[in-house]
């Protein structure tokens, strides 16, 4: 059985909803807290999560001191579990402290382009036809979205390079957020990093969605596919 290790930050908020759907599609579940966490915890995981929230309340920018505290605490045991083979997967807060970590294509998250927090679903366009993440799920989906500083930023020409390159795993059908070529979400040239901002947790049953009368899917909603995708690819 393919075993996830999720970090937890002081802000981190949607560890239980996440820890509820990787148990859902079949992992075994370890919730550690970063000031707790060693490179031996990193090492007995198949899947790194780091899950949504406002780690250490955003005061300096989203990702800054959630990524200084995971070097503090890991070293580079992130960077060898990926090398390793192992997964990594960021949502949220999340994909914001991967990018500071290096461990995905660089870019920022900033403030959203209304400079205000939105919740809202996102319509998502699948573009990695190739990433172990999105492979049960169709070409387009929906996932509710939660964030002030979601709107994606890459130097000058970067983003379109994303693309060019396959790095760019999922983009928005509406861009509300302003992000660089509606990216929505980024993975690495393994594809076994990946990181978004909507959340595939808050959509794990049919129940969740909006739409009483939603027929996407009769058990379960988008979201549990992004973790049982990952399971079938470890499993």
């Amino acid at each position: 059985m393919p075993h996830a290790l999720l970090l937890k930050y002081p802000g981190t908020n949607c560890d239980v909803e996440t820890e509820r759907a990787l148990l859902a599609s079949g992992f075994s579940t370890q919730v550690q807290p970063i000031a707790t966490a060693t490179p031996d915890h990193v090492k007995k995981a198949q899947l790194v999560v780091l899950s949504g929230g406002f780690s250490y309340g955003d005061y300096v920018t989203s990702g800054r001191l959630a990524q200084m505290e995971t070097e503090r605490f890991l070293g580079n045991a992130l960077h060898k579990h990926h090398a390793n083979g192992g997964f990594i997967f960021g949502i949220c807060n999340g994909f914001q402290i991967l990018t500071k970590l290096g461990i995905l294509p660089k870019a920022s998250l900033i403030n959203n382009k209304s400079e205000r927090f939105e919740c809202i679903w996102d319509r998502l366009v699948k573009v990695s036809k190739t990433s172990p993440f999105l492979q049960l799920l169709p070409d387009e989906f929906e996932l509710p979205s939660a964030h002030a500083e979601g709107r994606l930023v890459t130097n000058p020409g970067d983003a379109e390079k994303y693309l060019a390159e396959g790095l760019v795993a999922l983009q928005y059908a509406d861009n509300h957020n302003g992000s660089a070529s509606n990216i929505a979400g980024l993975q690495d040239k393994t594809g076994r990093a990946m990181g978004l901002m909507p959340h595939p947790e808050r959509f794990l049953l049919p129940d969740r969605h909006y739409d009483r009368d939603w027929a996407g899917h009769p058990d379960w909603g988008w979201g549990y596919f992004f973790f049982k995708s990952a399971f079938n690819a470890l499993s």
